[in-house]
């Protein structure tokens, strides 16, 4: 997977398909690769920016608006020639809103990883927790073998992370973490005295993997 850190990404947008979504007065998205895409939204969106950019008011004796406001605060826009590059690590909370229903996994707070979106992993993780595995354990392997996204904010000092996963293949993911349960359950229960005997559900874990 490869991590994209809002703190160090520009996405750049073509300055006329944003115009045109402006001016739609219809939702749009941005996605983290710079396109323009409207709803209703693709279950494998990745966005940047959802929503739609209200008229300038007919009362208002400005009819002008820059570009660098229209998608607020949060965001800082730079006009280029026929581009716009968008620096959005400021709104990483409403990325979060955005993206957090699509996600694979949701690392956006301090307590970790609790559960994954996909019921087939969301299995494999509730089981493989009896032999100590944890979420994090099952994700690394996603993160080193799967092709994907990790959304994020991430920064040295003081340090700070925030992230959201997407993977690509589903069906792959699934091997690689089943794979990688199966291959961890054998050790434990070959090298660690602790599961030497097995609870009831450890043993119903035991044969949902290795059976």
């Amino acid at each position: 997977m490869k991590k994209f850190n809002l703190f160090k990404e520009i996405i750049v947008v073509d300055k006329n398909d944003f115009l045109r979504a402006a001016n739609a007065a219809k939702r749009f998205a941005i996605t983290y690769k710079g396109e323009i895409v409207y709803e209703p939204f693709e279950p494998s969106l990745i966005s940047i920016f959802e929503g739609s950019i209200p008229p300038v008011s007919p009362l208002s004796t400005d009819r002008s608006r820059p570009i660098s406001s229209m998608l607020g605060n949060n965001y800082r826009i730079v006009e280029d020639d026929d581009r716009l590059l968008i620096k959005a690590s400021g709104a990483w909370q409403s990325i979060i809103g955005y993206n957090q229903k699509r996600a694979l996994y949701d690392d956006t707070s301090g307590d970790g990883i609790a559960e994954f979106s996909d019921k087939k992993l969301e299995e494999y993780g509730w089981h493989a927790t009896e032999f100590n595995i944890g979420y994090r354990d099952i994700v690394e392997q996603f993160e080193a073998q799967c092709e994907g996204i990790l959304l994020c904010i991430e920064q040295e000092e003081p340090y700070q992370f925030s992230g959201l996963g997407f993977v690509f293949d589903l069906e792959h993911a699934r091997r690689v973490g089943f794979e990688y349960c199966v291959e961890t359950i054998k050790e434990k229960l070959e090298n660690d005295e602790d599961f030497t005997t097995l609870t009831d559900d450890e043993a119903e874990a035991k044969d949902y993997f290795l059976s």
